[in-house]
């Protein structure tokens, strides 16, 4: 397992939708990578002042992250995002 340090924070992108609200079926080519992920690991979080501030977010957590941030990695057969926590923007609840 990837475990990320400071206040990095893994992410498994969610699979793109097969199909429109409309109903209408997507290729391959035409379905955009959702910016919507899944939270697998955190780091302890940055530190401050000396100070350790923890990450915000949880594993388990849906979020919503910058569409050009972070850096994709492979492992163990299965492809995550590694971003900074300031590159998720919300938690979907």
């Amino acid at each position: 397992m990837l475990k990320p340090l400071g206040d990095r924070v893994v992410l498994k992108q969610l699979e793109a939708e097969e199909t429109t609200k409309g109903g209408i079926i997507l290729t391959s080519q035409s379905k955009e990578k959702p910016q919507e992920a899944e939270v697998i690991a955190v780091g302890p979080g940055a530190k401050v002042d000396g100070k350790i501030v923890p990450v915000e977010v949880k594993v388990g957590d849906k979020v919503i992250y910058s569409k050009y941030a972070g850096l994709e990695v492979k492992h163990d057969g299965t492809e995550y995002i590694v971003v900074k926590e300031s590159d998720i923007l919300a938690v979907v609840e």
